[in-house]
């Protein structure tokens, strides 16, 4: 396999997917503004890019992993201008979803082809290769990013036009950022009531209660050995990046008319919980906000 790809973005989601494509047999050509990230990639077998644009002249494929959409629009203004015509750019940030379509218009406008595809998976699912990709854009073009994709997850669905990839990842994590509030607040009240975490996630996990925040990401130790919980909350997904896809979520709730309750009120939970503790603990960690504001001390 012999395909070029340009990999912009090396943080701790885009090392490890670029690691997944060198895995792969892809020549990845990589960049990011942070000299130790790249080194980082290099020893994974990653092709140092002097620069964004370097990393792009001869790339069939560009994929970008950028923390907002800001950075996204901005970066493009530099790469569509380096790139080959008809290359074709895959961002797997999550953004605003006006944002991916605009990155979306500006890269057919500069005569590149362009795909949203945000992924779910965290941080582990992306050095595991186990991420979900939700694509947005054409069919031709997610045929095209599909054995990469592939490369880097294990699944990716195509969503539908420019922007879906984006409107699925936040309706996604919209479930998942309440759920997580849902659960957290059934093992506390579970504690209240003399409730064993054990003997709770016994039930609920083979029950109507089953969920992935309960099952693979159990907020409190003991019952899921992988969790974050019993490694002092270290994230695999981080409160910020949560805080950050809820927000998303609201704004396009409110800017949609959607009613949203659970939505807007888990939007606010993360902001408050994540000024707190950033990007410093997982978003399951949420838990123990909830007991403290509780009153308990268990």
């Amino acid at each position: 396999m012999s395909r070029t790809v340009a990999f912009v973005g090396l943080g701790h989601m885009g090392a490890p997917m670029a690691a997944g494509l060198v895995r792969a047999g892809y020549h990845v050509l990589g960049h990011d503004l942070v000299p130790a990230a790249v080194d980082g990639a290099a020893r994974a077998g990653v092709e140092p890019a002097s620069s964004a644009a370097g990393a792009v002249e001869h790339a069939e494929v560009v994929i970008t992993m950028l923390p907002a959409g800001r950075h996204v629009l901005d970066l493009y203004a530099t790469l569509l201008s380096a790139a080959r015509p008809g290359t074709l750019f895959v961002d797997c940030s999550t953004i605003d979803v006006a944002d991916a379509r605009t990155a979306h218009q500006r890269a057919v406008a500069a005569g590149m082809r362009a795909l949203d595809a945000p992924v779910s998976g965290g941080v582990l699912g992306a050095e595991a290769a186990t991420l979900t990709f939700m694509a947005g854009g054409g069919e031709a073009e997610f045929a095209e990013a599909r054995p990469l994709l592939e490369a880097m997850g294990k699944k990716a669905v195509h969503c539908g036009g420019p922007g879906a990839g984006q409107a699925a990842k936040i309706c996604n994590n919209m479930i998942l950022g309440i759920s997580m509030i849902a659960v957290s607040e059934a093992f506390v009240l579970g504690e209240s009531l003399g409730l064993s975490h054990q003997a709770l996630f016994d039930v609920a996990s083979t029950a109507s209660g089953q969920c992935w925040a309960l099952s693979a990401n159990c907020p409190v130790p003991g019952p899921v050995p992988t969790s974050p919980a019993n490694r002092a909350y270290r994230p695999g997904f981080a409160a910020s990046l949560m805080a950050k896809d809820l927000g998303l979520a609201a704004n396009a709730a409110r800017s949609g008319g959607v009613r949203a309750e659970l939505g807007l009120r888990a939007a606010e939970l993360y902001a408050a919980y994540a000024e707190q503790v950033g990007a410093t603990e997982d978003f399951s960690g949420i838990v123990r906000t909830i007991r403290d504001q509780s009153g308990e001390q268990v």
